[in-house]
């Protein structure tokens, strides 16, 4: 049987390379779904039709990046309020914060995110959660929301006790193709110590391409080498990663359980 992998995080929108190219290899890489994510209120109505007319293998989340934060008003608020009961969105994300590059203020951002996990609250949705040099604050929204609400911290840099702590509030942890790069070593050692079912892969396209592929265009059927280096940290086989991803998936996000399902009903 062959592995199947789902890129839990990608920027389909954002990719130079022909769609159709990009899906054909996603499937024959063996990755049979994606989930592409709206950043910024220019992308959301891409999002949305990328998830429907690409249906099954292409799902949608909604949500407001923390660097376009600064422009999260009334409108966007009535959009995603609209928009979040799609049964192809998911989830809400990509929100957080970045203090890193600090595009948008950081108070608005703190702002923004804790009125995106509101919203969240609100429509029973997982969260995709983007953190950068902003492990306190973006902690204490974790435990602000422990037990409201759930998601996974995507593209994973930060420390191991960030991690933990992130584990404890019922968040999961997602890791990306800077797993494979020749400097992440304390990377890995971080990713061996996450329970197997509480992880997840993605390759957040175009962005962060894995080894063998780092400086080109990163795309979803690059996720099997962010499996292969989960695989030989945690000492697995591919087919027993494969199946613990699916199920984490699932467990997570049950809009793509729901449908899912509803595919495997109608064939």
């Amino acid at each position: 049987m062959k592995n199947m992998w789902i890129d839990t995080h990608a920027h389909i929108d954002k990719l130079k390379l022909s769609l159709s190219e990009v899906l054909d290899k996603a499937f024959t890489a063996g990755v049979f779904r994606i989930v592409t994510i709206g950043t910024e209120k220019e992308d959301w109505s891409e999002v949305i039709a990328l998830s429907e007319k690409h249906a099954p293998q292409i799902y949608g989340t909604l949500g407001m990046h923390p660097h376009t934060a600064k422009d999260f008003n009334k409108d966007c608020e009535i959009f995603l309020e609209k928009n979040l009961n799609l049964k192809r969105i998911v989830a809400l994300g990509e929100i957080g914060l970045d203090y890193f590059y600090e595009r948008s203020d950081p108070q608005k951002q703190k702002e923004v995110f804790e009125k995106q996990l509101s919203l969240a609250e609100n429509f029973s949705l997982p969260v995709e959660i983007h953190t950068r040099e902003a492990e306190k604050d973006t902690l204490f929204f974790l435990k602000q929301f422990k037990t409201k609400v759930r998601g996974l911290l995507h593209c994973f840099t930060g420390s191991y006790e960030l991690a933990k702590q992130a584990l404890d509030c019922g968040f999961n942890i997602s890791f990306s193709g800077i797993l494979t790069f020749k400097k992440a070593e304390e990377l890995r050692q971080v990713c061996k110590k996450i329970p197997l079912d509480r992880l997840h892969i993605e390759t957040d396209c175009p962005f962060l391409a894995p080894e063998p592929h780092r400086g080109k265009e990163n795309q979803p059927a690059y996720v099997p080498l962010v499996a292969q280096c989960v695989s030989d940290l945690h000492q697995v086989n591919l087919q027993t990663l494969s199946d613990q991803l699916k199920k984490n998936t699932w467990d997570l996000f049950p809009k793509i359980k729901k449908e899912e399902e509803n595919w495997k009903n109608r064939y």
